[in-house]
């Protein structure tokens, strides 16, 4: 499996693309905002888009969800339904925070954990981690050693649980029941800023440490 990062928004968010290398089919997660970067980049790899999956309902997440799926006919997918809420509030959330206006909508469907999304050759694996919200998901190729875990987990930092139905203890719970078990050598896309790896934030993470 081959990936891309595309940090997209004032708030550097990276919009993630997954793909067989056999196949061109792809799986973009989070995509955020400026939805025409985005089919731009699509183009340029050549890629046969498949699935717009969703780690959680946060705006600068999900910004140009409904432009994409509208331009390459697809359905929404993800988070897990506890997040709702969130996709009822994406207006308001666009004056609060200063983005360009984005209408309420809802996922096409949600996702379960234990659920498998297949793209060509290719699978993802869905954890349910709430914390940052109450329906917060990851993806994890276990072949490629890789997986997407939104605002869950960063290189030296975790998730924040200030916002709306945050939960600090559900967000370390998540972090020591859902991310470490997938092993120190398990890749990891954050939400924002850089890679890292379990292993590295498990030996030098402060919020990890402090907890275990």
């Amino acid at each position: 499996m081959n990936h891309h990062i595309l940090p997209v928004t004032a708030f550097q968010q990276n919009c993630t693309v997954f793909w067989c290398e056999r196949t061109r089919r792809a799986a973009i997660i989070d995509p955020g905002g400026e939805a025409a970067r985005i089919l731009a980049l699509i183009a340029d790899l050549n890629l046969q888009p498949e699935h717009l999956l969703l780690t959680h309902g946060h705006l600068d997440h999900v910004g140009a969800s409904v432009a994409l799926a509208t331009a390459w006919g697809l359905p929404i997918t993800g988070p897990h339904c506890d997040d709702a809420f969130l996709f009822q509030t994406l207006t308001v959330q666009s004056q609060m925070f200063g983005f360009p206006p984005v209408a309420d909508f809802m996922p096409t469907r949600w996702v379960q954990p234990g659920e498998i999304i297949t793209f060509g050759d290719e699978q993802l694996d869905v954890l349910h981690c709430p914390g940052h919200t109450p329906g917060h998901v990851v993806f994890v190729n276990h072949a490629a050693q890789l997986a997407q875990v939104g605002d869950v987990l960063f290189r030296g930092a975790i998730g924040r649980t200030d916002l709306p139905r945050g939960n600090h203890a559900h967000l370390l719970a998540s972090i020591h029941q859902r991310l470490l078990p997938l092993g120190d050598e398990m890749r990891f896309i954050p939400g924002h800023g850089a890679p890292s790896t379990i292993g590295h934030e498990r030996l030098t993470n402060p919020f990890i440490i402090s907890t275990s």
